[in-house]
């Protein structure tokens, strides 16, 4: 396994990028640069490229709403570009909270968008004319580009002609589109024992269709790593219960969280409506009460060293091939260079 990080900051984004190029230094092989309503992406991905040598820079995720393909593409190419072949685009469709609520447009046909998106990122690349089939075409322009004028391709020469497309998804037709037309899938929360039950037939389904040229799907998931002996360590998954209990009561409305309905797959169904319920009655301490234990240490490597191996094996056989970690602990460097020892 290959390892991956996601990029933690906590206001200021440039302190945590130069404890990146320490992370890079250990043998960290990829980074994660999250934008949900924060700070964007491409700006810090261009800043990490600056700073590293090595690395590889992906998105995770760009939504698919709020720039069109052809900005998305050209984003894919200039980061490639000043990273000198390292770039990986991570997309998805986000959801209704995020894309209506912060970039007020409509959520509408995400599915559908994704794919189309991901066909048009990789036609441009080759520097291919964008030309939509169906969705962003506008009724009176039909068969006209991308709805409008006449067909373009991207203006300067790309570094690469193909560049890692990485999908995050969680419900099943669009699992099952990851497995069929992406690089690599980004699930969340992962329990590696019971990935399978969740997710298996989607995967299968979307692999039975899959090009033979795409190579094997790849997948990143992990999540916080502590390494150590005794009850501090192991209270650590403490400080996960405000994120968990974000995402299944408060990401979304009731009926409409795929947080909750992955919480629910999980076997936590009585947990997850309770959970949702107080998160959006205000009631967040008691909702974040409510999150099993079980999850927080069966999704992350939280313990002794013989307990992290375990749990590294268990994502190993659950087929993640980027191993997506949080270091915690005195020197994050070190955890890094240790979990390389251990995955190589």
């Amino acid at each position: 396994m290959l390892l991956s990080t996601p990029l933690q900051y906590d206001g200021n984004p440039r302190d945590t990028a130069d404890q990146v190029v320490e992370l890079e230094k250990a043998g960290l092989d990829l980074v994660w640069v999250a934008e949900a309503y924060g700070f964007d992406s491409p700006t810090l991905m261009g800043y990490l490229a600056a700073k590293t040598e090595r690395l590889q820079i992906g998105a995770g995720i760009l939504n698919v709403f709020s720039r069109t393909p052809g900005a998305l593409l050209q984003t894919a190419a200039g980061l490639d570009n000043v990273s000198n072949g390292r770039a990986v685009l991570g997309l998805g469709a986000s959801g209704p909270q995020v894309i209506e609520g912060f970039h007020g447009l409509p959520y509408e046909k995400p599915l559908g968008r994704t794919r189309e998106t991901i066909r048009i990122i990789r036609s441009g690349l080759k520097r291919e004319p964008l030309e939509s089939h169906g969705i962003f075409d506008i009724p009176l322009s039909e068969g006209r580009g991308l709805g409008l004028g006449k067909p373009l391709k991207i203006l300067t020469k790309v570094e690469r002609d193909s560049i890692p497309i990485w999908v995050a998804s969680l419900g099943d037709k669009n699992v099952a589109m990851t497995a069929e037309v992406a690089d690599g899938w980004m699930p969340i929360m992962f329990v590696p024992e019971r990935a399978h039950d969740v997710w298996g037939e989607s995967l299968e389904a979307g692999q039975a269709k899959r090009s033979a040229d795409l190579g094997p799907l790849q997948i990143t998931a992990g999540g916080m790593v502590a390494i150590g002996e005794g009850q501090e360590t192991k209270d650590l998954l403490e400080f996960l219960r405000p994120m968990y209990a974000l995402y299944v009561g408060g990401m979304g409305a009731r009926g409409k969280n795929f947080y909750n309905e992955l919480a629910q797959q999980y076997g936590y169904e009585e947990e997850a409506e309770k959970i949702q319920d107080l998160y959006l009655d205000g009631k967040k301490k008691e909702a974040e009460a409510l999150v099993p234990l079980e999850w927080m240490e069966l999704s992350n490597l939280v313990g002794p060293a013989s307990y992290v191996k375990e749990r590294i094996a268990a994502f190993e056989e659950a087929g993640v091939t980027h191993l997506n970690v949080s270091p915690v602990g005195d020197s994050p460097t070190a955890i890094v260079s240790q979990l390389k020892d251990w995955v190589s």
